[in-house]
């Protein structure tokens, strides 16, 4: 029962902006860590930016500086705001949330980021 709705994704020029959310549904994920993963064509799934429970952040090299991860308990989501946006930055994004000590994740259904002039 537990859904994760993504959106914001789509097409934006080299140096453009783009703001992505996950909304959580069927839990309470106040205890859970939440993130957010990309997979590029032919390559492997990678960690982009996750937030803890007590709002520690860490980020990929790539994105320091560029993107920012904010979490709302309240209202269940997840957000990957986007600046500065480089081609290589294209991808599908993946929203995650997860509680390893309890031995429980769960993923988005992916949104495409495409960053091209």
């Amino acid at each position: 029962q537990v859904q994760l709705v993504e959106s914001g994704g789509g097409l934006v020029q080299p140096g453009g902006s783009l703001r992505l959310s996950c909304a959580a549904s069927g839990s309470i994920f106040s205890m859970y860590v939440m993130g957010w993963y990309r997979q590029a064509p032919g390559k492997q799934r990678d960690l982009v930016a996750l937030v803890t429970p007590g709002g520690r952040v860490n980020y990929a090299d790539s994105v320091k500086g560029r993107f920012t991860i904010s979490r709302d308990d309240a209202k269940n989501t997840v957000s990957l705001q986007m600046n500065d946006l480089k081609p290589e930055d294209t991808a599908v994004y993946f929203c995650h949330v997860g509680r390893s000590l309890m031995g429980v994740e769960y993923w988005g259904q992916g949104t495409q980021v495409t960053v091209s002039s």
